[in-house]
């Protein structure tokens, strides 16, 4: 197995438990490319420098006495929105935050399943934007073009997977915050059903609207990540069937009717498809017409699908904003964020809530002709570090909007949907696409993704020198 980048989650697994590599070696590898990619890449808020090889080797020892489980002794990431014993939960936010007692629900699946946690990836605060930048850590760089965002808010996550740091890491979306740097950082990101993947502590995030996924190199790979972490904890508000993901891989998904959908839903500000990314969305379109599939343009009838996702969104940083120790160090957006959370937070939000089976219906009557939707994950291309960190909050939401209108719907809805890979522009930007589907169909997702991903062969490209420090940077 290469030093130098990792092999995959499942690869691990089956080289952990053929005894071709200890959970030490991986493990510590790991480190090493972490600590070299973090004055370039700077995927991670958190490392876990002495624990994570400590748990290796209690992995080892499990592995020696003929244990086996998904992922034992396997380094992976998580973003940090999440809690890990003992590591504190910044959420991307500055000051000093105390240790948390106990792992979160996902974190605890993790560790069942037999994952090593070697660290937690920056995260722009509070995760409301689609770039990972702060004053609490710096800038997060893509590593397929480090002048450039890997995107946000699972930004660290997209480049410690994208730059071959870890094999797999969690991320949530609550906006595309999985979906978009996974199109940026040519990833596979699976942003599942709500309430697929427990939020506990929390007995759901942000009014409902955000849900915790996997960024992978491959859709195997995210689908076991998913599988692995999936479950819940008593206190959890939403409660979806079990699902067994991994094993839509590799499984026909049959002759689909697929929905072509380039338009972005109704925003306050305008919003136009750069024509570069429309064309890689069309290319993906074509190749799925040549899998057998019927892919035909129709569009979801979205309607005013923003009024039920503000309310949710702001009075969801309103109530993070009230945990945070030092509020009086928060970005001046993310205090307006609160500030207006706080006046949505009552009659708005409790209309906003009952809007969603209305909008099922609406948005999911699509589903009585297609199989799957096929949409854009961004308007446009990563945009350069810096670009939307130093912006007021009226320009930040109108860059935002520009550049990402398609994901955030799916968050309202709590639908799953899957990005792939959709190829590059401009000398190496990469792009991607979104699989959409109603309530409870990863499966279809997934089995339709390795079926493009088969097709493509995505995973076998790299980035340049994988974010090490001479990647490109102009």
């Amino acid at each position: 197995m290469a030093s130098d980048r990792t092999d995959g989650l499942a690869a691990s697994a089956r080289a952990l438990a053929a005894g071709e590599v200890t959970s030490r070696e991986l493990v510590e590898r790991a480190l090493d490319r972490i600590a070299a990619a973090q004055p370039s890449v700077n995927a991670f808020r958190l490392v876990r420098g002495e624990a994570a090889p400590a748990e290796a080797e209690a992995a080892d020892k499990q592995l020696a006495a003929g244990v086996r489980r998904p992922l034992l002794g396997v380094p992976v990431a998580v973003k940090d929105d999440m809690d890990v014993a003992g590591a504190p939960t910044a959420f991307g936010c500055p000051g000093e935050f105390p240790p948390m007692a106990e792992d979160s629900e996902a974190v605890r699946r993790l560790r069942a399943a037999g994952a090593v946690i070697v660290g937690k990836t920056n995260t722009c605060e509070l995760g409301q934007w689609p770039f990972t930048e702060g004053p609490a850590f710096g800038a997060t760089r893509n590593p397929w073009h480090l002048g450039h965002t890997p995107g946000g808010s699972s930004g660290g996550s997209a480049a410690a997977v994208s730059a071959g740091l870890v094999p797999a890491a969690l991320g949530s979306d609550g906006a595309g915050s999985i979906r978009i740097p996974a199109a940026w950082t040519h990833l596979v990101g699976i942003k599942p059903q709500r309430g697929r993947i427990s939020t506990w502590p929390r007995p759901e995030s942000f009014h409902g609207i955000t849900v915790n996924g996997t960024l992978a190199r491959t859709v195997a790979d995210a689908a076991l990540l998913l599988d692995a972490a999936s479950g819940n904890h008593d206190g959890d508000l939403h409660r979806p069937q079990a699902l067994d993901v991994s094993a839509a891989v590799g499984r026909d998904p049959g002759r689909l009717r697929i929905a072509l959908s380039l338009k972005a839903p109704f925003t306050a500000l305008p919003t136009q498809l750069d024509p570069r990314v429309r064309e890689r969305v069309r290319a993906l379109a074509e190749r799925l017409a040549a899998l057998g599939h019927v892919v035909e343009e129709a569009e979801p009838r979205y309607g005013q699908i923003g009024l039920a996702f503000v309310p949710r969104a702001t009075a969801g940083i309103a109530e993070r904003v009230r945990d945070v120790p030092h509020p009086d160090l928060l970005d001046r957006r993310t205090r307006d964020a609160a500030r207006l959370g706080r006046l949505l937070g009552g009659a708005p939000l409790r209309v906003a809530r009952r809007a969603e089976a209305a909008l099922h219906r609406r948005v999911g009557a699509l589903f009585a002709t297609y199989d799957v939707i096929l949409a854009p994950t961004t308007a446009a291309p990563p945009p350069r570090i810096g670009t939307l960190a130093q912006m007021n909050g009226w320009n930040t939401d109108r860059a935002m909007i520009a550049a990402c209108p398609y994901a955030w719907p799916w968050n309202v809805l709590g639908w799953p949907g899957v990005n792939v890979p959709a190829g590059f522009v401009d000398g190496g930007l990469p792009v991607g696409a979104q699989l959409l589907g109603p309530a409870d169909s990863e499966p279809l997702l997934v089995s339709l993704a390795a079926q493009l991903e088969a097709d493509l062969a995505w995973h076998e490209s790299w980035p340049p020198s994988e974010g090490a420090p001479n990647a490109r940077a102009a």
